[in-house]
Order: structure tokens, then C-alpha cells, then sequence
């Protein structure tokens, strides 16, 4: 009898253990499923933040576009106050414009703004000579760089461009000067790896991780912070019709109507006279070459200003807008240097607007300096830079693009857009911190 008592205990024993079992895997599978509806929970929500984001930077083109179609005065950069700039909203979504404040202090100060694509050297029309005198560029680098873009002719300006295979035609993006020879990432990006114009904390720990930084505290960007391919303004006045030419040998009838119809017979007549009279040799060369030589005051040559040229064809390429460029970009050009582009942005500190007359140039670099300057130097840009990142809900679906977009033709529209979101997180740790607060919060 106990022998058969303890039989039927051991099976119920068993039965038991087999039930415990059955339920621990029935635990096991319910959680694994469960984990696995989070993970898929999580994975949806971030590829709805990352849609978000996506529309967000969709939202900041068509922003920044409309900003350049409704300006007053075309041509002028928009000023920072005229539209919002940092943590836009769009529905869930957040975008930031991020700014270049590279020579406001040591690169540390961050800066939400549009760029201006006419503060930087257009690759397809800067000389040797002013790309030399940019950061870490080299002579044989630079002038690889003028040979790449040059149409084939037979010979070849440098040993090291006769070395590799040349493309004989202008550049269509910054991105393809790594197709260079003598480019390397040094030159290219110098300490700034993600390319968002502020020191971040890898990049000012003395080679501990990438980029090679030399740990100064300072930022030191590569040579992609200051040049592009985009510039160019229409060589026509505001209604449409041709500017007048003013580097003709002697004053054209054109001439002569413009300045009667703004300044009346006889200040016209003084204004040609001084023309006429000038002993300046050679032939007018610039906006600020007609300036010194004609005589005129700075507020009848503003009246003028956007009525003149001295080239011919439909557009003025490649010119940098003393409103908005770098010291470090305008120290690269003739008759600037160094000490001219310290005055140059002294002198624009002071100007309580700005506008498109750059008459005051040449009372800042004398009436010498200032029309050497001038064959490179304008007071308008159409084109501008949106570089844009942007998160969606809850602070997540990191999205970053670099947008270009040209307001030279009748509307303003995107030429060039570039995916930067591989380059990392670009906003700081202040932001990070601000972003995850919120989502507590939420």
C-alpha cells in the first residue's frame, strides 16, 4: 500500500514539474513576443520621428525659399532677425538653419542662421593666388585646382595635375575637389569633421579620437568652409532690362541718359567730366574703379550701383559679397590682404544696414586698393546655403541635409542638395540635453 501511495505521489510529482515547466515556457515565449512588439514598437516610432524629420527639412527649404522670394531688396542677404532660425517646429517635428560663426570668437560660439554662398570663393573663377591663401592649402594643390577646371589646351600648369587625370571643365560641387590630385582630409575638412562650423568635443582632444585636432581650443576648418561653385548674380537691373556697361573707352549715350534721369543735366555733365578728365591709365575695371574715378558721392553712386556693370553676358560669376564674407575669404583677395580685411569688417561692424551699395569700400581701402578688390567684390548674393538638421518626435530621427538654393532666375529653387545625417549629431550636448528634457516631460 505504501509502495503504491508512493507511486502515485512521484507521478503527480512529475506531472507537477512537467506543468511548471509548460509555464515557464509559456513565460519565456510571452516575453520574448512581448519584447519583441517593443522592439517593433520602438523601431515604427523611430521611423515615424525619421519621416518627420524628413518633412521637417522638406518644410525648411520651402521656408528659406519663400524668404528669398518676398525680399524687399533682392539680392540682399536676408538679415537674422527676418525669420525664425533655431528649434522651428513642424507639427512634432523640430528644425535648427545651422550658422558659421567660425570668426566671431574661437569656434566655439554656436550660431542658427543661413549661409551666404556669395562669402566664399567660387572654385570656378578664384585664381591660384587667392586659393593659395587659404587654410592648409598648398601652391601645388591650388594649382591643381585651377587646371582641373581650365578647358584642355594641351599643356598642363602644375606637376602635380600633369600626374593624374584632369577634368578640363568647372566644378560642379565642392565635393569634387577630393577628386584632386594633392587633396587630402586635412586640407579638405581641417579639425571640423561634421562640417557644422563649431568645435566639438572630438575634435579638440589632442588626436585622442578622429579628427586630428592639435587640442588649441580653436576650430580650424578645412578649405570646404570657405569656397563653392554656386555664385553668380543676373547682369541686369531690377525690372529686367540689360545694366548699363560702364568699362567702355569713353562714355556710351547710356551712360549719359542713366546719370541725366538720376541726377538731372548738370551733375551728369560734372559726373562725365570727372570721366573724361581722370588720369587713371587703363580701362575701367570695376564698380569701384568707375567709383574713384568719376567723383561721386556714396549715396549717388548707391542710386546707381544696381545699373552698372563692367562685363558683358547675362551673369556676374563668382563675385563676394563684402556684406557677409569671412576676413579669412576676403584677406584672399587682390588688393585686400590681411590687414585690408580687418578694416573691411571693422568698417561693417559700424554700418547700421545693410545694403547693396559697396561705395564704402573704398573709403575704407583707399581709392588704389578698392578698385583692385572691386573685379572681385559685390554687394548682393543670390544664392544661400540651408544647411538644416532637424529631429521628429521625442527628440528622435536624427535628419540633417545641406541645401543650396539659387534665387539668380525668376523663382528661387533647389541646385544642389547633399544627405549629411552620416556625419553624427551636429547640434551639441545642449541641445541633446534640452530634447531629452522635453521628452520627459511629454
Amino acid at each position: 500500500m505504501n509502495a503504491m501511495r508512493s507511486h502515485v505521489t512521484c507521478r503527480r510529482g512529475s506531472v507537477l514539474i512537467v506543468v511548471l515547466w509548460a509555464c515557464l515556457g509559456l513565460v519565456a515565449v510571452t516575453l520574448t513576443f512581448g519584447h519583441s512588439m517593443l522592439m517593433t514598437y520602438r523601431g515604427t516610432d523611430n521611423d515615424l520621428a525619421g519621416r518627420q524629420a524628413d518633412q521637417a527639412i522638406e518644410g525648411a527649404a520651402r521656408y528659406a525659399e519663400t524668404l528669398l522670394a518676398n525680399a524687399t531688396t533682392p539680392g540682399l542677404f536676408p538679415e537674422l532677425a527676418s525669420y525664425e532660425r533655431e528649434a522651428v517646429p513642424v507639427g512634432e517635428a523640430t528644425f535648427w538653419f545651422l550658422g558659421r560663426p567660425l570668426e566671431t570668437g574661437n569656434g566655439n560660439t554656436r550660431e542658427y542662421a543661413l549661409v551666404d554662398e556669395g562669402s566664399k570663393l567660387n572654385l570656378n573663377t578664384a585664381t591660384a593666388e587667392m586659393l593659395e591663401k587659404l587654410p592648409g592649402m598648398t601652391p601645388d594643390f591650388a594649382a591643381a585646382i585651377v587646371e582641373w577646371r581650365t578647358a584642355e589646351s594641351g599643356t598642363t600648369t602644375s606637376a602635380a595635375a600633369s600626374s593624374s587625370t584632369v577634368k578640363h571643365a568647372p566644378f560642379e560641387s565642392i565635393e569634387e575637389l577630393a577628386l584632386v590630385t594633392g587633396a587630402t582630409r586635412e586640407i579638405l575638412y581641417g579639425e571640423d569633421a561634421n562640417l557644422n562650423g563649431v568645435l566639438d568635443a572630438n575634435e579638440d582632444d589632442n588626436d585622442k579620437s578622429l579628427p586630428a585636432d592639435n587640442g588649441d581650443g580653436k576650430l580650424d576648418p578645412g578649405i570646404l568652409e570657405y569656397v563653392t561653385v554656386f555664385t553668380r548674380e543676373p547682369n541686369t537691373q531690377a525690372d529686367g532690362t540689360p545694366r548699363v556697361n560702364v568699362a567702355m573707352p569713353t562714355p556710351s549715350a547710356e551712360l549719359n541718359t542713366l546719370l541725366k534721369e538720376k541726377f538731372g543735366d548738370t551733375r551728369a555733365q560734372e559726373i562725365l567730366s570727372s570721366l573724361g578728365t581722370d588720369q587713371t591709365p587703363g580701362p575701367i575695371v570695376s564698380l569701384l574703379d568707375f567709383y574713384t574715378r568719376s567723383g561721386m558721392k556714396e549715396d549717388e553712386f548707391g542710386q546707381i550701383v544696381d545699373a552698372i556693370t563692367t562685363t558683358t553676358g547675362d551673369y556676374r560669376t563668382g563675385l563676394i559679397n563684402v556684406n557677409t564674407a569671412s576676413e579669412t575669404v576676403l584677406a584672399a583677395l587682390p588688393g585686400i590682404g590681411s590687414e585690408g580685411a580687418a578694416k573691411l569688417l571693422a568698417a561693417r561692424a559700424s554700418r547700421t544696414t545693410q545694403d547693396t551699395n559697396i561705395a564704402w569700400v573704398k573709403e575704407t581701402l583707399g581709392s588704389v586698393d578698392a578698385p583692385r578688390a572691386g573685379v572681385f567684390l559685390t554687394g548682393q548674393s543670390r544664392q544661400v546655403c540651408a544647411d538644416v538638421a532637424a529631429v521628429g518626435r521625442n527628440g528622435r530621427g536624427w535628419r540633417r541635409a545641406k541645401l543650396v538654393i539659387d534665387a539668380s532666375g525668376t523663382t528661387p529653387r533647389i541646385v544642389y542638395r547633399r544627405n549629411l545625417s552620416g556625419l553624427g549629431w551636429a547640434l551639441g550636448s545642449d541641445v541633446r540635453q534640452t530634447l531629452a528634457q522635453q521628452k520627459e516631460v511629454r
